[in-house]
């Protein structure tokens, strides 16, 4: 099917919105060759990052599907560009982890690589101005992101729906998923919806023998390296599932 990108929507720090053409359920996603940490206050950027990024999306958005957790994902068009579904999104971000790394290694104290004896799910309000803070679920709902209890309940939910079937497959691969950012939003038909992305860009991924961080802490971190990490992210995953997706 033939999809024609409308107007410019929105820019994010890793993608364009659009809208497309004679279709108002369906929107375009242009991947960026972009890299933000730090709320963007650092930036950079590499060579095909928009194109590797798109394809770890796309795969795992696939994978996901056929586990029966609800997508955003419609087609793929072009070297970075995707097709999905128009979702009014929740406006919080939904974290996931699985070892302690990062800010919750700050927040408390630990040591990086202190494995969880279950994963622990942290909400973020989405609000640039603000840094994106971690709130709870009284505040979540005093700022109205969500109107019930319940579909807090039903993010964490997914959540760890998620979280089981990726956990397992980057095992499998020799990666830890070692936390991630999910955003959902709720579909045409009402449906709790997971969109965005999942990718290197939104995910921290360790190999499982050396340790090495294949994911934008390699940015953050001035660790170098950027682009192979994430080729070799997109190389694993395509190698396992060759063309059964």
């Amino acid at each position: 099917m033939s999809y024609q990108k409308g107007s410019l929507l929105y820019e994010g720090k890793g993608k364009k919105v659009y809208s497309i053409s004679g279709d108002s359920n369906l929107l375009y996603l242009e991947f960026k060759d972009q890299l933000t940490a730090f709320n963007a206050q650092k930036k950079g950027e590499f060579q095909q990052k928009g194109e590797l990024n798109r394809d770890i999306a796309s795969l795992i958005f696939r994978h996901l599907a056929k586990k029966n957790i609800p997508i955003h994902w419609v087609a793929d068009v072009g070297a970075k560009d995707m097709v999905v579904k128009k979702l009014k999104m929740i406006p919080l971000e939904v974290v996931v982890r699985n070892v302690i790394a990062g800010s919750l290694a700050k927040k408390l104290g630990r040591e990086e690589g202190e494995r969880l004896q279950e994963a622990v799910i942290e909400f973020f309000y989405k609000d640039d101005a603000l840094g994106d803070p971690f709130i709870n679920d009284h505040h979540a709902l005093m700022l109205k992101a969500v109107e019930k209890v319940k579909e807090l309940d039903d993010l964490r939910w997914l959540g760890n729906m998620v979280n089981e079937c990726l956990k397992q497959f980057f095992a499998e691969i020799n990666i830890d998923l070692v936390d991630f950012k999910l955003e959902f939003g709720i579909s045409i038909g009402g449906q709790m919806t997971l969109g965005d992305e999942i990718t290197p860009d939104s995910c921290r991924l360790w190999d499982r023998t050396t340790g090495e961080k294949l994911d934008k802490d390699r940015f953050r971190r001035d660790l170098g390296k950027v682009k192979e990490s994430y080729q070799e992210v997109f190389d694993r995953i395509k190698n396992y599932w060759g063309g059964k997706i």
